[in-house]
């Protein structure tokens, strides 16, 4: 069965409006956090009815759903999966830290304020950090376990603590980006976490 050029047209219509609705809930996300943030706000910076926003997103869930999964997108394109992690995946991250400030500072902010938010159980996007940090802990300690059979990793340096470090301080960068952001490269501080640890440079 194929698609007519009525259907076809129709259906990128109908994706480029789901496309506006996650950029506004986004910012609102970004700005207000989930439980605060409205439909009708995200509905208004788009120009429809909540109502319409709701033909596109059956309730507030999925259009979560449908953010995490748009940041995912973007966070990933800079961070090579389609190879063994190694010393790349950990230059993936930081130039993922150097393009959202550049780019999407958007997305730092929603990180920050829904991975806050998220730790409460009963968050919709409770599992979803949960089941990130761990594939994201696990992605990064492989990486430096590869790139220590490579013999870029410095003696005595541990793959995991390494990666957790790693993690930890791209988080907490992030919120110190947020609050000052003309006073600090979060990608230059990265670099100088890494440094040290590397027979190879950053």
């Amino acid at each position: 069965m194929t698609m007519t050029g009525k259907s076809r047209g129709s259906y990128a219509k109908t994706a480029g409006r789901r496309r506006e609705i996650l950029e506004a809930s986004i910012e609102v996300f970004a700005n207000h956090g989930f439980r605060n943030g409205s439909l009708r706000e995200i509905a208004e910076r788009v120009g429809m009815s909540q109502a319409g926003l709701l033909h596109h997103f059956s309730n507030k869930n999925e259009l979560l759903a449908g953010v995490l999964e748009l940041r995912d997108e973007r966070s990933v394109a800079l961070v090579p999966l389609d190879e063994t992690p190694g010393i790349e995946t950990i230059r993936g991250m930081v130039r993922a830290a150097e393009y959202n400030a550049e780019f999407a500072p958007g997305l730092v902010e929603l990180h920050c304020v829904l991975s806050a938010e998220a730790t409460a159980p009963e968050h919709p996007a409770h599992q979803y950090f949960v089941d990130r940090y761990t594939w994201v802990v696990s992605l990064m300690s492989e990486a430096f376990t590869n790139a220590q059979a490579a013999g870029q990793l410095r003696e005595g340096v541990d793959p995991r603590s390494a990666a957790q470090s790693l993690i930890a301080l791209s988080d907490g960068l992030q919120v110190q980006w947020l609050l000052a952001p003309d006073t600090l490269d979060m990608a230059e501080e990265l670099r100088r976490y890494l440094r040290p640890l590397f027979t190879i440079d950053f």
